[in-house]
């Protein structure tokens, strides 16, 4: 599988949390050569089922992309704005972007320019209601066009950079879509008997809502979530990132310990490096919604490192991401019927 062509492709997909359909297609469409049945349920989840006998398991990750919501159109024809999941204002000026409307308008994010702007004012980060999208358009032409409530995303290319690393919008969490594909692709080479259900989950942004049903259908065994942590920069925390060359398994009161043990021994079987991070408390991933489904479901968390998360240029390893894939397929292989024998006391 071309990962990159894909990861390219999805990229380019509307999906903002609650508008989920266009990237959902596209995902249950790279699936179905790879499982025996795809389905699309009312959250727009995908879910890719490879049949077994074995334990139900639900691999799980987020599909939908922050992005920016129209609130107001002003007399001028600009557009107000507010977020969709987590958008950080300061870095939103300049951006260019499009308006979802009646036509997929091209607009450039503006602000007021420090020449305009008081010294005090010039001291403060910038806030939604300092910021418009200019489309270049009449008032009248905008209203025809626009409505409140149209979905804005960032209109960026997909970057190749050097060594087999790729800087976008949307790898959080497509990217890691991505490792179920090579998943699921790998374990078609592979025996296993395990009743596998890969998920791509949707309004993941604003509080897991579609991991939360699927899982409640799926009523899995167990289950693993996928999703990007903060890959080291310059000037971060040592203890707030993790390198950026391989995955990280989140240790912590939403993990479940002895699962996460089987699945960094079958780390070290095959070679695959595998980072640990601490979460005290909850993860804010699909994980949680999933562990505590129905009557609690054991769940570890994958994490991808990703670098300016939450911006237009998302940056990963591609090295890394194909290992979560050969880790993942590795460790559903050889789940058997004695695999929860140690799960409990």
């Amino acid at each position: 599988m071309d990962i990159q062509k894909v990861l390219s492709e999805a990229a380019g997909k509307l999906g903002p949390s609650g508008q989920e359909m266009e990237i959902a297609e596209y995902f249950a469409e790279q699936f179905r050569p790879l499982v025996d049945e795809v389905t699309v349920d009312s959250m727009h989840n995908v879910i890719a089922h490879r049949k077994g006998t074995g334990p139900r398991v639900m691999l799980c990750a987020h599909m939908d992309e922050i992005c920016m919501m129209v609130v107001d159109i002003e007399d001028d024809g600009c557009l107000r704005l507010d977020s969709v999941g987590g958008v950080d204002p300061r870095i939103l000026p300049a951006c260019r972007v499009w308006v979802h409307g009646r036509e997929k308008l091209f607009g450039t994010i503006g602000a007021l320019p420090p020449h305009l702007l008081t010294a005090e004012d010039r001291k403060k980060n910038y806030d939604s209601k300092d910021l418009f999208v200019d489309l270049g358009l009449p008032v009248e032409k905008v209203r025809e066009l626009v409505r409140v409530g149209d979905p804005v995303t960032f209109r960026v290319p997909f970057t190749q950079l050097m060594n087999d690393q790729i800087a976008s919008k949307t790898m959080d969490d497509r990217a890691c879509v991505g490792i179920l594909l090579l998943a699921a692709e790998r374990l078609r080479r592979l025996p296993c008997d395990a009743d596998v259900y890969f998920v791509g989950t949707t309004q993941e942004e604003v509080g897991s809502q579609g991991a939360m049903t699927a899982a409640f259908a799926i009523d899995p065994d167990l289950a693993i979530a996928l999703d990007v942590d903060h890959a080291t920069i310059p000037g971060s925390r040592p203890d707030t990132t993790v390198d950026g060359d391989s995955l990280c398994a989140t240790i912590g009161p939403f993990i479940q310990p002895k699962l996460l043990q089987r699945l960094i021994d079958c780390a070290k079987e095959h070679h695959v490096k595998l980072q640990t991070a601490v979460s005290s408390r909850r993860t804010y991933t699909d994980a949680d919604e999933v562990g505590l489904n129905r009557a609690g479901v054991p769940t570890v968390l994958l994490s991808l490192p990703l670098k300016y998360m939450h911006t237009s240029v998302e940056t990963i390893d591609l090295l890394a991401l194909r290992e979560g894939g050969r880790l993942i397929a590795h460790f559903l292989s050889e789940l058997d019927a004695g695999w929860e024998d140690d799960l409990w006391i």
